[in-house]
């Protein structure tokens, strides 16, 4: 019988610390997850929350740590004090000893990112990490890469970017060869920075295997689904993120205030509730940022999940069960292999083109 995974808990991290991390926790394990814990964080906290589920206590072990990084640190500052000694540290350094399979935190995302690439070491051939998402889409979910690991990139870095998503989506989608674009201002080959035109070539005159390169996405096809993995570089990634979430938002807030705002409108709310409920969790599910599943920080030598820092204990959970499928499946080999075989002949077109660019 296969050993359940083990995840490192960072139960400090977020806006809530421990009585929301814990309680995602168990919610996971409700949700019939095969898994154990490492908890780490300020024991007698850790221990308090704890207490509330039986089943979760009967499957963990908690590590105290004496330090735990603040959301307004910087990823410098953070490193510095937290190193060795803060829970974020402790639950990432437990996935490189071997402890455990996963690490997941909903603590700062720049100094989570900081910790990961000391403490674990990006995968060979791949230059820079890169933080991929789970999109909501009209057709399903999509792979939305980077948004806000790492700022700027080369055509290299954007088709490694493309090769490290379209392994994600082999495992989070079930797609065999899953279909793949790069953002754009537009569809046609002419148009977008000169990188991005770059790397499309690339792409186009020798796709990587185990994806199906489709051209340049727009902003308005990814909540179309129109294509499996979204590639992106950090900074405009992580900027199409945020207008993604402050939108859901506005619209949950028009809604509310719609009902609110006239006294028939409540009444037929109140009445259309009872058969609509289950539709506007669904809704809620899908759309609130809170609940949205963990991103996947990929490129490093394990795996590491970044919780939504404001996330309730669905999203914790969403954030645990996404580490224990990238652990079950061993993200970091399949990115492995893919990276090797993409860059095996390093005197192919894609080293030409990164000595043209430096050349230029």
């Amino acid at each position: 019988m296969p050993q359940p995974i083990r995840i490192a808990l960072d139960a400090m991290g977020g806006d809530f610390g421990p009585e929301v991390t814990i309680a995602g926790a168990a919610l996971a394990l409700e949700h019939g997850l095969d898994a154990d814990f490492l908890l780490y964080g300020d024991e007698t906290a850790v221990r308090a929350q704890l207490a509330k589920f039986p089943q979760l206590g009967a499957r963990s072990r908690v590590i105290h740590a004496a330090f735990a990084v603040r959301m307004d640190d910087k990823p410098s500052v953070a490193l510095r004090q937290g190193r060795r000694v803060s829970s974020m540290w402790m639950a990432v350094e437990a996935v490189k000893k071997g402890e455990a399979q996963a690490a997941v935190s909903a603590g700062n995302t720049g100094a989570l990112m900081a910790m990961a690439k000391v403490c674990l070491k990006t995968i060979a051939r791949i230059d820079r990490p890169a933080l991929a998402c789970q999109w909501q889409t009209l057709r399903g979910r999509s792979i939305v890469l980077d948004v806000g690991a790492t700022i700027g990139a080369d055509a290299r870095h954007l088709v490694d970017l493309a090769i490290m998503g379209a392994a994600m989506a082999r495992i989070t989608l079930g797609v065999e060869t899953p279909t793949v674009g790069l953002l754009n201002v537009g569809e046609e080959e002419i148009k977008g920075a000169e990188e991005v035109k770059t790397a499309s070539k690339l792409l186009r005159d020798n796709p990587p295997p185990g994806m199906d390169y489709r051209g340049f996405v727009e902003g308005n096809g990814i909540g179309k689904g129109l294509v499996d993995v979204v590639v992106v570089e950090g900074f405009t990634g992580n900027i199409t993120l945020k207008t993604a979430e402050g939108t859901a938002s506005q619209v949950f807030a028009y809604l509310k205030d719609a009902l609110k705002r006239h006294f028939w409108a409540r009444v037929g709310f109140a009445l259309a509730y009872p058969f609509a409920r289950a539709a506007i969790q669904e809704l809620r599910a899908v759309a609130d940022p809170r609940r949205n599943a963990g991103a996947v920080f990929l490129g490093v030598e394990g795996v590491v999940i970044k919780s939504h820092g404001g996330a309730d204990a669905f999203g914790v959970a969403r954030a645990i069960e996404i580490g224990y499928e990238m652990a079950r499946d061993n993200l970091p080999a399949r990115i492995r292999e893919a990276a090797a075989i993409a860059h095996a002949d390093e005197g192919g077109a894609l080293a030409e083109e990164s000595k043209s660019d430096a050349a230029e």
